[in-house]
């Protein structure tokens, strides 16, 4: 690859001995996560000529962890791990990922679908059978949320609830968080949760069709929320420039290679990557502020 950097010596960073860490956040399916940023790892040292591996988090606190640790100096963050990492440790976003836009007929920019966008939507799915309508069905009911910092699995859902009238601590009968996406999928598909939130639409995801493959039909969606911004690639703020410009140069020539493109898709179903200014999330952000929830009430 033009550009890049001289080989690093034994013990530098990016050497064999002292390889990049790239950590990535366990909200898909995780064998498929991992064997993703493998290929990408092995991928960017050929392009490269530096050294990657790879390590999923077992949360996505742990990735942010990892990064503020000096674990890690790369991250592929959700977006509301990425403001967390900001506020807490001042990782800078580098790469922010389109997607071909999914939606469902509740949403009003289905008009989109199919075009690439810089953000998505999350959704409320009950079971087809449940009675469930709208929020308001939710009191005395179970819900999963995903992770405790999953923007469109329980950041934003809970402040929904919360907007029209609900307390999660107190109206709802039970809350549990199932770990990712499709867990929470499997969870109200299986009747372990009568309501939960995912992003649009985790229910087309290869691994829960595979799984479920009637899920569309026993499941229905009631609610979808705003657009959040999409996830995509950070750093930590001391990471070496030119390694920094190296790794970022080459996951942006490996989404113009259909290979690469496809490896990198399969990670988190990215279509496209975007270079942004480190203040690309703070408009949310403070979105998110106004709306009651501070990231950094969530630093400790």
């Amino acid at each position: 690859m033009a550009n890049a950097p001289a080989a690093p010596a034994a013990g530098q960073l990016g050497a064999a001995d002292k390889p990049i860490v790239m950590t990535f956040v366990p909200s898909g399916d995780v064998p498929t996560i991992t064997r993703a940023g493998t290929g990408i790892a092995d991928c960017l040292s050929k392009l490269t000529g530096l050294t990657y591996k790879i390590e999923v988090g077992t949360a996505n606190s742990a990735s942010i962890e990892a990064m503020g640790a000096g674990k890690a100096q790369i991250g592929f963050l959700n977006t509301f791990s990425v403001l967390l990492a900001r506020v807490k440790y001042g990782v800078e976003p580098q790469l922010v990922a389109s997607r071909s836009y999914v939606t469902n007929d509740l949403d009003p920019d289905k008009g989109l679908k199919g075009t690439l966008q810089p953000f998505y939507k999350g959704q409320f799915i009950t079971k087809t059978s449940s009675g469930i309508k709208s929020i308001a069905d939710l009191k005395g009911k179970t819900f999963c949320f995903t992770d405790p910092t999953s923007t469109s699995g329980t950041i934003i859902p809970q402040i929904v609830l919360k907007a029209n009238g609900i307390n999660p601590d107190k109206d709802l009968k039970a809350t549990q968080f199932a770990g990712s996406h499709p867990n929470v999928a499997a969870a109200v598909y299986k009747g372990d949760c009568d309501a939960g939130a995912t992003f649009i639409d985790v229910r087309t995801d290869a691994a829960v069709q595979k799984a479920y493959p009637d899920i569309m039909d026993k499941t229905t969606v009631f609610f979808d929320t705003i657009r959040i911004p999409n996830d995509g690639v950070q750093t930590v703020k001391d990471f070496d420039a030119k390694l920094k410009d190296a790794t970022v140069n080459g996951l942006l020539a490996m989404m113009q290679d259909p290979g690469g493109k496809a490896m990198v898709r399969s990670l988190y179903g990215y279509d496209a990557f975007g270079k942004v200014d480190p203040t690309f999330y703070d408009e949310f952000k403070d979105l998110m502020v106004k709306a009651g929830v501070d990231p950094a009430s969530f630093v400790k």
